[in-house]
């Protein structure tokens, strides 16, 4: 199968131009903006209010784009930073990390959380159900421009990207079936009952962190990294391993807690 002749730049008018990888993030904030408003609506918390949706996606998307980019510098190329420390404001070069931008969400909820009187983990349990959609939506972004493709593969999903000649597996859009649609419905299914706290934040980073770790068996490495170890052990499953380990912790934590009261 060839890739489609998609054109990563909707429009433009002179130097101005709008990218559906910008479309996919502005998709992500806002289909998180609709769900928070139904959750609440549907009376979730009671400390919760829907005039605080505002604040919460603003602070996110600055900590999704700070977080982001400061992670992708200081994880992917951290040498390139230490010759030429501008290099964190080339943003038009491209490059974001995702553990970098969940770091920066993390400290995001945490302030929002001190602004409104929410503890931090209840700020995270309510989110974490809607960020799957950002995820997957990002990904789609990644397969329109032509990025992070996987390893060769002769399976009949295989994609031949302009350039090669070899059909390679799309490995964005497993990441965006598995860490958008398939993460989404899980813990938003779970989070429909009462759960005890910490343990939907606790499923979102088990899920995301076993998903990622999967694909990256199939997903080429970062040039300027190639594999770190073992000759297949990528920078994502060394970042990916803590997510699993912190995950099952606090959903053992959440139901041990849960127990005892």
């Amino acid at each position: 199968m060839n890739y489609p002749d998609i054109d990563p730049v909707i429009f433009s008018i002179g130097p101005v131009a709008l990218h559906w990888y910008g479309v996919m993030y502005l998709v992500g904030f806002v289909s998180t903006f609709w769900l928070a408003k139904k959750r609440i609506k549907a009376g979730w918390g009671e400390k919760w209010q829907e005039n605080q949706v505002d604040d919460l996606i603003f602070y996110g998307a600055i900590g999704v784009i700070l977080g982001g980019r400061v992670g992708y510098v200081l994880f992917y190329n951290f040498p390139v930073f230490l010759d030429n420390p501008l290099y964190l404001f080339y943003i038009h070069e491209g490059g974001m990390s995702f553990h970098g931008g969940l770091l920066g969400v993390i400290t995001a909820m945490w302030l929002f959380g001190r602004k409104y009187g929410h503890h931090f983990v209840e700020v995270t349990d309510f989110i974490a159900p809607m960020v799957p959609i950002g995820l997957g939506a990002g990904r789609v972004g990644n397969f329109i421009n032509n990025e992070l493709w996987g390893k060769p593969t002769d399976g009949p999903w295989g994609i031949i990207p302009p350039g090669h000649t070899q059909a390679l597996h799309p490995s964005m859009l497993y990441e965006a079936f598995l860490e958008g649609l398939v993460l989404f419905v899980i813990l938003w299914v779970y989070s429909s009952k009462p759960r005890p706290m910490m343990a939907t934040s606790g499923m979102f980073l088990l899920g995301y962190g076993v998903f990622r770790f999967v694909v990256e068996f199939v997903r080429v490495p970062d040039a300027q990294l190639q594999y770190l170890a073992l000759g297949w052990v990528t920078m994502g499953q060394i970042l990916s391993l803590p997510m699993i380990l912190i995950g099952l912790g606090l959903i053992a934590w959440a139901y041990r807690k849960k127990r005892a009261d």
